[in-house]
């Protein structure tokens, strides 16, 4: 146990923790020049496109220090976004050290003091690490300064290095086997083991990923899921190198995998506790949560023939994705479809992207909306995650809504914009902190559904990419509540209503109105597009008619004659808007999701 080091690669988005993991790993020789790939952990296309980690990998790497001594270390990568924080809890419980990187053109960012923290919350040792040496914009002295003030971590001990050209990679791994610590753990105590991912294998079933922190665990025992009580018989125990390797036994200390024929991903929660069912752990280990999904959003198949293709293909995503929750759901105007509950924008889009691609699957969206809660005269408390279940405003007596803490960081020439913009958000209670000269960090509480919608992408854009953002959600709190309707042409389309502020209700109204104006396609009557809170319209946009000239043929005479066919037309276009259905197309649906700037 004395050879063995777990650690993680904590860091805000794109400053190169993948990239680093990769060099680890052609460091160590595990794969070959000709087998390499960038991202060699990520699996998944859509990482690899965008540049980000989903689903965490876990790698074991051998190691022989400048001293000769033969180590293994259990690289535990994490997701950076954070939509998936818990999952990135569950990683850090599960080692003794992590490697802080910080980009040396760009220093200090919110997700690097958001990580930081979690990182001391689990009583880790932290190995500063500045990346991108080699960038022409590379400022290390800025660097060691941010992780002095800001970090209060000492800059001396900082590694410096360069992930992408491979500098500094053995002082990476100097670093990490002085400095973080053996695992302490007992063989001969009761088997505690903590699960920190799981993933879907269609031959073998959910392969849990896990670390050993007493006891040991091989094939043939029987083991105990001590949230569920779920038990279950040991098939295959082993380690990750590229592949699974399969082993007799991990013992404390380890970090591995263990395979024993559970059916689905949703049956395994990360955090829980596995133990021996014969002789099990007195206490669970902490820390243990349910992950409860914050973002709401209905999904609908463009054809209702696809219905329960759709049906079928979520059923199997969900084998991979337990953090995904849905259930049945119809709306008139888009037929039957699915309410699911995502933990964040991103996870919304990483659903919606990998539903089309990897099963083909052609879906509309609803607007995506927060859980709101309503104290009803009666006194009975609802929570509402969907606008068609909006109650009655009569029996309302409060309606609360999800708030935020977010933390901006931004250079200080864009402190006028960002404030503008999170104010226009609602925001309230700013808090400001010099971290270092130039650099301003800003904390607003924010209503989470002003959030969800565009607002990091705003925030990119005013702040030419320099703005860095983290929010965890902070508490309920009470709002002015209403639900705006969507009218075309008199009759309400139930899949485009949307719980808004009261203040911020026309200007979505009428956003709305313009956008189904220019997806709507004219028809031979005239069409009223309305926004309405219960029976008071609040924004109308009106989509003109193709008009026939019928009065082309009458180049002279009496103006009655004209008349007469004016009047005529008139009729017709009457007796046809009383007749007539409107067309709203698909594209419609999607417009309403767009932001202004688009």
């Amino acid at each position: 146990m004395q050879n063995i080091r777990n650690f993680s690669i904590i860091a805000h988005i794109d400053h190169g923790k993948s990239t680093l993991a990769d060099r680890l790993i052609q460091h160590a020789g595990m794969v070959s020049d000709r087998q390499f790939r960038d991202q060699i952990l990520d699996n998944m296309e859509i990482e690899r496109e965008r540049g980000i980690t989903i689903k965490s990998q876990t790698i074991s790497l051998p190691y022989t220090s400048r001293a000769g001594t033969e180590y293994t270390l259990n690289l535990i990568d994490t997701p950076g976004h954070v939509d998936f924080s818990y999952e990135v809890s569950r990683a850090l419980a599960s080692c003794e050290g992590v490697l802080l990187l910080v980009d040396a053109s760009q220093g200090v960012q919110a997700q690097t003091l958001a990580n930081l923290y979690a990182a001391m919350e689990h009583d880790l040792v932290i190995i500063p690490v500045i990346n991108k040496i080699d960038l022409p914009s590379a400022n290390i002295d800025m660097a060691k300064e941010q992780i002095e003030n800001e970090l209060g971590l000492d800059s001396d001990l900082a590694v410096l290095c360069s992930a992408k050209e491979g500098t500094g990679i053995v002082d990476v791994f100097e670093a990490i086997v002085e400095r973080i610590p053996p695992p302490s753990g007992e063989i001969d105590r009761p088997l505690t083991s903590l699960i920190f991912d799981a993933h879907y294998d269609s031959f073998r079933g959910t392969i849990v990923s896990c670390r050993v922190f007493d006891g040991s665990v091989k094939p043939g025992d029987i083991i105990r899921f001590m949230s569920n009580g779920a038990t279950y018989k040991v098939e295959e125990v082993g380690v990750f190198h590229l592949a699974r390797s399969a082993r007799k036994v991990l013992l404390a200390g380890d970090v591995g995998y263990i395979i024993s024929g559970v059916k689905t991903v949703s049956d395994t929660r990360v955090g829980d506790t596995i133990t021996m069912d014969s002789k099990p752990a007195p206490a669970p280990l902490p820390g243990f949560k349910d992950v409860k999904p914050v973002v709401f959003s209905s999904i609908y198949p463009i054809s209702s023939d696809d219905y329960l293709s759709l049906a079928d293909a979520l059923e199997k995503y969900k084998l991979n994705d337990a953090a995904l929750i849905y259930q049945k759901d119809s709306s008139i105007a888009l037929g039957q479809g699915f309410r699911c509950g995502f933990l964040g924008l991103l996870h919304l889009e990483i659903v919606q992207e990998r539903l089309e691609r990897e099963f083909d699957q052609s879906i509309i969206m609803t607007v995506p909306s927060v859980q709101y809660r309503f104290i009803l005269v009666d006194g009975e408390t609802i929570v509402v995650d969907n606008p068609q279940y909006y109650p009655d405003p009569l029996r309302i007596k409060s309606g609360f809504e999800p708030f935020i803490k977010a933390t901006i960081i931004i250079p200080e020439r864009y402190m006028g914009a960002v404030m503008k913009l999170c104010l226009e958000r609602r925001g309230t209670n700013p808090r400001f902190s010099y971290p270092s000269p130039g650099r301003i960090e800003i904390i607003f509480d924010m209503p989470l559904a002003e959030v969800i919608f565009d607002f990091y992408d705003k925030l990119k854009t005013i702040t030419q990419g320099y703005g860095s953002f983290d929010y965890d959600l902070t508490e309920y709190r009470e709002s002015d509540l209403v639900k705006l309707d969507i009218l075309v042409n008199g009759e309400k389309v139930d899949a485009l209503s949307l719980i808004v502020h009261k203040e911020r209700a026309r200007e979505w109204g009428v956003q709305v109105c313009d956008r189904l104006k220019e997806e709507i396609p004219r028809h031979q009557f005239k069409i009223a597009i309305q926004g309405a809170i219960g029976g008071k319209i609040i924004s109308r946009s009106t989509i003109t008619p193709f008009r026939k000239d019928v009065i082309a043929k009458c180049y002279g005479g009496d103006i009655s004659r004209k008349r007469k066919l004016l009047e005529k037309q008139k009729k017709g276009k009457k007796k046809m808007k009383m007749v007539g259905s409107v067309m709203i197309p698909q594209s419609a649906f999607v417009a309403v999701l767009k932001t202004n700037d688009e």
